[in-house]
């Protein structure tokens, strides 16, 4: 029991070593994006303006060279001589200021590229080590023997329902509801607070049109290949496997009569029947190794973060989904 304990401790650890990981390298590559925005700023304005900045610097490079007193000497006599003293006390603190503002600008540019040169190694450090973390991950879940269960499907009739069902509807229809009070809380109460399972964002809502015109009752999140999908409420495992043209699909009940679907990873964790915690790591997202180029590729150029894999999620009720923007914390109106 107390290697159980052990292994489902390190389960928990590794689920929050990759998920801290993961939202600490969005935000390090969007301080990296916006100063390379910044940078590309900056240039633009020097590029712009010159032939201004070339004036002024020759105009400094005149002034050092001549000595002051020439500096007010006029070919048109003491009234001119007064008149140049004037215009010079007048121009030479906009010069000033036109040389203050370059060299802050210029202490800018030499800022922004030290921080970008610095935060592309320790991005690159810190995706590595989040790899490592979910191979880890991946070996702490299949050493765990034993695990918390609430029930036993039956196989030959999870495989018939599987078979024959040629719909989402159809399929989660077939799934006989676990008995009343199994769940540990009140699904009903997490309306409005709920975390997402993955990091990222919402690429469709509910009844809006994909690419090829397909609607759906769910909401579709954009995120990074291998990024971790976690529960974000308790349940119990229903099913997980190839689902229809879903691809990966597990099936969480939280009870109340309610059934949370989330598809579209690569690799799935757990087994029907297991009872998972808040926060309980699912799976990861698709394309294992391809995200890390295009993470450490100029944000310039892929216009910030690449979410280039999509997790569909539908909350239902019953036998009827509900849209499930409003359950969602970062999603609700």
């Amino acid at each position: 029991m107390e290697a159980a304990g052990s292994s489902r401790d390190r389960v928990a650890a590794l689920t929050r070593t990759i998920s801290a990981y993961e939202s600490g390298l969005a935000a390090l590559r969007d301080g990296l994006r916006q100063a390379q925005v910044r940078e590309a700023s900056l240039l633009l304005q020097f590029d712009a303006q010159r032939d201004r900045v070339a004036q002024l610097l020759a105009v400094l490079g005149q002034m050092e060279t001549t000595p002051a007193p020439l500096l007010l000497l006029h070919p048109a006599g003491p009234l001119g001589t007064v008149r140049s003293g004037m215009m010079l006390s007048e121009v030479t603190p906009a010069l000033q200021a036109g040389v203050t503002r370059l060299q802050t600008e210029l202490a800018e540019l030499r800022d922004l590229r030290r921080v970008q040169d610095g935060s592309v190694a320790t991005l690159a450090a810190g995706l590595q080590a989040a790899q490592i973390a979910r191979t880890e991950l991946s070996q702490a879940i299949s050493d765990r023997t034993t695990l918390p269960r609430r029930f036993t499907e039956d196989p030959q009739a999870l495989t018939q329902l599987l078979q024959s069902a040629d719909t989402l509807d159809a399929f989660a229809s077939g799934l006989v509801p676990l008995p009343e009070g199994a769940a540990p809380m009140a699904f009903d109460t997490a309306k409005g607070s709920l975390p997402l399972p993955v990091l990222g964002s919402v690429l469709l809502r509910a009844g809006e049109a994909d690419t090829i015109g397909r609607r759906r009752p769910g909401l579709t999140l954009a995120t990074r290949p291998q990024a971790l999908v976690t529960a974000p409420w308790p349940g119990t495992i229903r099913y997980l496997g190839p689902l229809l043209d879903y691809g990966n699909v597990i099936i969480l009940e939280p009870g109340n009569g309610y059934l949370l679907v989330l598809a579209g990873m690569g690799t799935l964790y757990g087994s029907v029947g297991e009872v998972v915690a808040t926060g309980a790591a699912l799976g990861l997202m698709g394309r294992a190794g391809a995200g890390e180029a295009e993470f450490l590729a100029a944000p310039l150029e892929v216009s910030g973060i690449r979410e280039t894999e999509t997790l569909y999620m539908e909350i239902r009720q019953g036998t009827e989904p509900v849209d499930p923007a409003p359950w969602f914390a970062a999603t609700r109106d």
